[in-house]
């Protein structure tokens, strides 16, 4: 059995963002001069690139990691569930003969982590008959109400502002159709609020209508929209650079790190010592029982 050969542990890529004051170089501009974005546009595509070929690294790394700890858990957890199994035996064989509750209480632990998984009905005690779920059980899991939803009566208020917001905000008296997409939108909300009957909701969308449309956000220059393409490449490089040393750390990537040109080698070396440990604790268990 064998693993796709392991690549490197993943190396973070540089990219340095140029200060606006840097200059400029290459194409020039209408009248001539160079334009003031032509070096964060070279940082930019030279920032994207490092980017893909280090999330192509931890990408490599993680489906390494994945594939060898499927293999460990194929190869070795049959071991590993042995040795747990003989140790559970070994401590009650223990407790048997001293009588001792302390012995009584390990013996317990040590078969607690051999135990089979409960079934569903365990897991669904109470919840759960031979025909299924509950209709309790079943609300919770889908997050539906158990009992149908009380009727609301709106107030006076509720009705009063209710038919003010109707009357200003209706999608009829829209003159184009971005407006009435708006309106549709707005009338919407003022719906669902009538509908629980919540006066103040209904009081803060009458606010919100009367101050009006909100106004447009101003369109970020060339050179902000550049430093924040970097900006964003430098966080999702933080995220990776998280990602790599998780995988890196954990038991699994550990163990590669130790022979990541030949795995399968590092995992018959750890088979031949879980089966000298096997030797032992049967061992052990047989004198135990005597």
């Amino acid at each position: 059995m064998t693993t796709p050969e392991a690549e490197p542990t993943p190396q973070e890529p540089h990219a340095a963002a140029p200060h606006p004051t840097d200059g400029a170089d290459g194409a020039d501009g209408p009248d001539g001069a160079p334009r003031p974005e032509e070096r964060l546009e070279k940082a930019v595509r030279a920032a994207e690139q490092a980017l893909i070929e280090y999330e192509i690294a931890v990408e490599t790394f993680r489906v390494e990691v994945e594939n060898f700890s499927r293999l460990h858990h194929q190869k070795l957890g049959p071991m590993y569930a042995r040795l747990d199994e003989l140790d559970a035996l070994i401590a009650e064989a223990v407790a048997a003969r001293s009588g001792d509750p302390e012995d009584r209480r390990k013996a317990d632990e040590a078969r607690a982590r051999v135990l089979p998984m409960p079934g569903v009905e365990e897991l669904f005690h109470g919840w759960m008959d031979g025909e299924g779920l509950f209709p309790e059980a079943a609300a919770m899991l889908t997050d539906q109400s158990v009992r149908p939803p009380q009727r609301v009566r709106p107030s006076d208020e509720a009705r009063k502002l209710y038919r003010e917001l109707v009357r200003k905000a209706h999608p009829d008296l829209a003159q184009d159709e971005q407006e009435r997409a708006r309106r549709d939108e707005f009338i919407t909300r003022v719906n669902a609020a009538y509908g629980r009957g919540d006066e103040s909701l209904l009081r803060e969308l009458l606010g919100e209508w009367d101050a009006g449309p909100a106004p447009e956000e101003q369109q970020p220059t060339p050179a902000e929209e550049l430093y924040a393409r970097l900006e964003w490449l430098a966080r999702r490089k933080e995220l990776l650079a998280v990602v790599a040393h998780d995988l890196e750390e954990s038991a699994i990537g550990s163990m590669l790190k130790l022979a990541p040109d030949d795995p399968d080698r590092l995992l018959d070396e750890i088979a031949e010592q879980l089966l000298a440990q096997v030797a032992e604790r049967e061992a052990e268990l047989e004198r135990a029982s005597a």
